[in-house]
């Protein structure tokens, strides 16, 4: 019986660990995802303020920044396929870490169980024993 309470236990010390690394891993999908957005936002703004120049300009600087708002536009569209591929890979990361912390409260109560019949399983042992010593003085064996 021991011996079951103790497993257990175990279990439900490595099913806390898996939980704590699933949470971990969470938390660094999202902050992955979060810089992505950061920068995508930073790289709309730049793009924004780049004809945002007062005066006049000469055709070869007006073709330099149609260049650059381009080649701005296409690195867009590439972090917004990044971001898109980093929530995804968040909400993969909250489903596992959801099905750790399952796990874990599964183990948690299969221990309870078996602490609770460990202690039942003592009790009738110990509410047992005068009877079995009533039985050995009067030989009713």
């Amino acid at each position: 019986m021991k011996g079951l309470v103790s497993r257990r236990h175990r279990v439900l010390r490595v099913r806390h660990v898996q939980h704590a690394m699933a949470m971990a891993e969470t938390a660094r999908a999202r902050d992955e995802a979060e810089g992505i957005a950061a920068n995508l936002e930073r790289l709309r703004r730049v793009r924004g303020e780049l004809f945002g120049v007062q005066g006049g300009a000469t055709g070869a600087s007006f073709a330099s920044m149609q260049e650059l708002a381009s080649r701005l536009e296409q690195a867009g569209r590439q972090l917004d396929g990044a971001l898109y591929d980093a929530r995804r890979k968040v909400e993969a990361k909250e489903g596992l870490s959801i099905a750790a912390n399952r796990e874990k409260e599964i183990a948690a109560r299969l221990k309870d169980r078996a602490r609770v019949a460990l202690e039942e399983w003592r009790e009738n042992k110990l509410a047992a024993l005068p009877r079995y010593r009533r039985m050995q003085r009067t030989g009713d064996n």
